[in-house]
């Protein structure tokens, strides 16, 4: 071996890059490590504390809409259904129609009866009159029969006139004042049909009323025999009536669901609802449409949990209690326009309130 080969130099291991000292690198690391994620975690989770307390979110909330049984007050036979399952009808569309010849026929009898009182009443104040004509009459006779029987009564007493024309005189004088008598109570009693005063227009007599009251049910009950939509719907369950079937007053006929007044009701569980209050705004999505949001307010709040209006309220008198959070059932409004998809009754939602409400650290820290 040469020199220059024994005189090399030899490579100088540093000590930091022993594995020894990389252990106990880590071993100072670590804790600050773990300290530092336990720090990054705690500020994460504050700040979503901070601003997670504004949103209340609902999924046990579907649509509502309103819903009418169709039905009227007067009962036929059923002539005709205008409109199919499912058709969209506007306010004041024809639904279904009653046979109407029963009702004209009712009402051409009203009628006719409200012309005969007509007639009636006018005879009867002309009746009044010729009454009045008789005792203005009759009392001229009785003043006359007055006057002859004073002048009698006078004769008799010196045998002017006999015992028998006398009597003849009183009797006369009596009729004739029996008869004023008896006129007058028929007056009396023909001018209390006229309602006390005699020179009354007919059309405001008690007996014209009356009639004219029939002629307005009948009518009526001709105008109810055809039945308009209430509101804007959809008609449903159609076939439940049939031309010909006799259809009894107050029987609902078909449902019509309405396309105008349609709304949200959630029920949130009632420890959510410590920020919610009426005109809250409201995000809505439909699981129908899960790419659509619908924007609105909460409404309405109801004064009472659902299981308040129940049939059978719960009684927790007994000692076999168990707290369960109860659910406030609450209505939101949600803003449509006509491109919107539709909404029925019936969709299951979720419903996102913001409540506005912002939490702090004085709600946790004292």
């Amino acid at each position: 071996m040469s020199q220059s080969a024994a005189a090399a130099p030899v490579p100088r291991v540093s000590v930091a890059d022993t594995p020894l000292r990389r252990r106990a690198r880590m071993r100072l690391l670590r804790p600050l490590l773990m300290l530092g994620g336990i720090a990054v975690v705690a500020v994460v989770s504050g700040t979503l504390w901070l601003k997670g307390g504004r949103i209340v979110s609902i999924d046990d909330a579907y649509v509502r809409a309103a819903k009418l049984a169709v039905s009227t007050d007067v009962s036929g036979i059923v002539a005709e259904v205008a409109v199919k399952e499912g058709q969209r009808v506007k306010r004041g569309d024809v639904l279904f129609r009653l046979d109407p010849h029963p009702f004209q026929i009712a009402l051409a009898g009203a009628q006719a009866n409200l012309a005969q009182v007509a007639l009636a009443m006018e005879a009867m104040k002309r009746d009044y009159q010729r009454m009045l004509r008789d005792i203005d009459a009759r009392q001229a006779q009785v003043q006359a029969d007055q006057a002859n029987f004073d002048r009698f009564a006078n004769l008799v007493k010196g045998g002017g006139v006999t015992r028998a024309e006398y009597d003849d005189a009183r009797f006369r004088l009596a009729a004739n004042q029996a008869a004023v008598e008896s006129l007058r109570t028929q007056a009396q009693v023909q001018l209390a049909r006229l309602g006390g005063d005699a020179g009354i227009d007919v059309t405001r007599t008690p007996q014209y009323l009356q009639a004219k009251s029939q002629v307005d049910e009948a009518q009526r009950q001709l105008d109810h025999a055809t039945v308009p939509a209430p509101f804007d719907g959809i008609a449903t369950q159609v076939e439940s009536v049939q031309p010909g079937m006799y259809l009894a007053a107050a029987t609902a006929a078909f449902g019509l669901v309405s396309t105008e007044r349609v709304w949200v009701e959630a029920n949130p569980k009632e420890t959510d609802l410590t920020h919610v209050k009426p005109g809250d705004p409201v995000q809505v999505t439909v699981d129908t449409y899960p790419d659509r949001i619908w924007k609105g307010t909460v409404e309405t709040i109801a004064p009472a949990s659902g299981a308040e209006f129940s049939v059978l309220p719960a009684q927790n008198a007994s000692g076999n209690w168990v707290k369960v959070v109860q659910r406030i059932p609450l209505r939101v409004h949600v803003d449509r326009s006509p491109s919107d998809p539709e909404l029925r009754a019936g969709m299951s939602v979720v419903v996102e309130i913001d409540t506005g409400h912002v939490r702090r650290l004085a709600d946790i820290i004292p």
